[in-house]
C-alpha cells in the first residue's frame, strides 16, 4: 500500500509561497535599515563617499523641490540632477518623500544655527544684531532653502510638522527664556520674546522668499553687496531701536507663551 508523501515545510513553519509573499511586502523602512547597517560596516573612506553622494542627492533635490514642490518633482529628475541612476538613488533613500524630509531636516538645522548662538551671558543688543545679520546672509546664500521651507509651512507642514512641534519648539522656547532673562535683568525693553523672534524671521526671510517681488519694486536684491548691507543695517535699526532698555515701553508684555 502506497503512502502519500507530505510536503516539506521550511523551519520557519511557512510554506515557500507564503515566505515569498511575506518578503514581497518588505517596507521602505526595512530597506533603509538594511542600507544603514551596510553603511555602518563600511570603511571610513567608503563612508565619506556615501555621505558625499547623499549630500549631492539632497543638494539636487533642494533645487527641484524649491521650484516645483514635492508633487511637482519626480525621482527621475532628482537622479538626473544628482548625476546618478534612479536605482542608485534608491540605494540611499527609500522614496521621494524620504528625500524631501531629509532635505527639510538638513535645512532646518542650518536655519536654526544662528538662533542657537543666543546665550544669557551675551550682550543682548549685540547678540540680536549678529542674529539679524546671519539671518539676512542666510537668505542671500541659501534662498532656495528658505523658499522650500516657506512652501512647506504654507502647506501646513505635512511632512516636517513633527519636527516643528518637537525640536523647533524646544529650541524656540529655550531662546525665548534667554530673552526673558535679558528683560528681567533690565537689559532689554519688555517685549514678547516670541514676537521678537517671529519679527526677525519674517523681515530677514522676506528677501529670499519674495526675492522676485523685492527686485520688481526696488530693482535690487541681496546679490548686490551694497544693498545687502543696507538691508541688514535697516532691519537692525528697526528692530533693535524697539528693544533697547532705555526706550520707555508703552506697556509690559504679558503671557509670553
Amino acid at each position: 500500500m502506497k503512502t502519500q508523501a507530505k510536503a516539506v515545510r521550511p523551519a520557519s513553519g511557512k510554506t515557500p509561497k507564503k515566505v515569498a509573499k511575506r518578503k514581497g511586502r518588505e517596507t521602505s523602512a526595512s530597506r533603509s535599515v538594511l542600507v544603514s547597517s551596510r553603511y555602518a560596516k563600511s570603511t571610513p573612506r567608503r563612508q565619506q563617499r556615501v555621505e558625499a553622494r547623499s549630500a549631492a542627492i539632497l543638494d539636487a533635490a533642494l533645487t527641484l523641490f524649491s521650484r516645483f514642490g514635492l508633487h511637482g518633482t519626480t525621482v527621475d529628475q532628482i537622479a538626473a540632477a544628482a548625476d546618478i541612476s534612479k536605482t542608485n538613488l534608491f540605494y540611499y533613500f527609500a522614496s521621494k518623500e524620504e528625500v524631501y524630509v531629509a532635505v527639510l531636516r538638513r535645512l532646518l538645522d542650518e536655519w536654526l544655527a544662528p538662533l542657537r548662538a543666543l546665550e544669557v551671558d551675551s550682550d543682548p543688543i549685540e547678540a540680536m544684531r549678529d542674529y539679524i545679520r546671519r539671518k539676512v546672509e542666510f537668505s542671500r546664500t541659501q534662498p532656495e532653502a528658505s523658499r522650500l521651507f516657506c512652501l512647506e509651512i504654507v502647506q501646513g507642514a505635512p511632512l516636517i510638522g513633527p519636527a516643528l512641534r518637537t525640536s523647533l519648539k524646544a529650541l524656540v522656547d529655550a531662546k525665548a527664556g534667554v530673552i526673558e532673562a535679558w528683560i528681567a535683568a533690565g537689559r532689554l525693553a519688555p517685549v514678547n520674546p516670541y514676537h521678537l523672534i517671529f519679527a526677525v524671521w519674517s523681515t530677514t526671510q522676506h528677501y529670499a522668499d519674495f526675492a522676485s517681488q523685492v527686485e520688481a519694486v526696488v530693482g535690487r536684491g541681496l546679490a548686490d553687496d551694497d544693498y545687502l548691507e543696507q538691508v541688514i543695517s535697516d532691519i537692525q535699526r528697526i528692530i533693535l531701536d524697539g528693544i533697547k532698555p532705555d526706550r520707555p515701553p508703552l506697556r509690559r508684555a504679558k503671557n509670553f507663551a
